[in-house]
């Protein structure tokens, strides 16, 4: 994730700026500038729908500035932010299952079959297929695909954000990937 050294050198001013006390509108209005963009395809992958993973967004943004203060640097910044986006979309993806009375495996097939109808989702057929996939898997091996596939980000990264053990990570990503196989040659 802070492999990019110009994304290691904002976190680090970033944390400076907590650090010193800067005005807390404005070191929040650079992490959003900062980290926007990522959050949102990390929640959109656990999400499937645009204007949902606005509102989890904001959400997540509502939260970090109501505890910013309390960050300790005790993780990584964007290990935190992530954790934040994590449990924020856990949390709204667990309240749409109960307000619909459906299982959150239900939930997450209902998503993947609403995406060919949402007009900023843009894959192909295959991708299409892997998503279809990917809905089938436990939650916990869907947040790791999608870090791992879709997001590049390490096992130490991972398991940062999750609070996961690494080996845990690599069991749950080779079970997922196998799945996955056995799903798209079956379909």
């Amino acid at each position: 994730m802070i492999r990019n050294p110009k994304l290691k050198h904002q976190e680090e001013q970033i944390l400076i700026d907590i650090k010193s006390g800067k005005d807390i509108n404005l070191v929040l209005r650079e992490i959003i500038t900062t980290y926007k963009e990522r959050l949102y395809w990390h929640i959109r992958n656990m999400l499937k729908n645009h204007d949902d993973t606005d509102d989890v967004l904001q959400n997540v943004f509502i939260k970090v500035y109501q505890n910013i203060s309390k960050f300790k640097s005790e993780s990584k910044l964007y290990s935190w932010l992530y954790r934040i986006a994590t449990n924020e979309a856990i949390t709204f993806l667990n309240k749409q299952a109960n307000k619909k009375g459906i299982t959150n495996q239900e939930l997450s097939s209902l998503l993947v079959q609403n995406l060919k109808a949402d007009v900023y989702y843009d894959g192909d057929e295959m991708q299409y297929k892997l998503q279809c996939a990917i809905a089938t898997l436990p939650e916990k091996q869907q947040l790791v695909f999608n870090m791992k596939y879709f997001e590049d980000l390490k096992y130490k990264e991972i398991s940062d954000i999750l609070g996961t053990s690494e080996g845990a990570l690599k069991a749950s990503y080779h079970l997922a990937t196998k799945k996955i196989e056995e799903f798209i040659k079956s379909n």
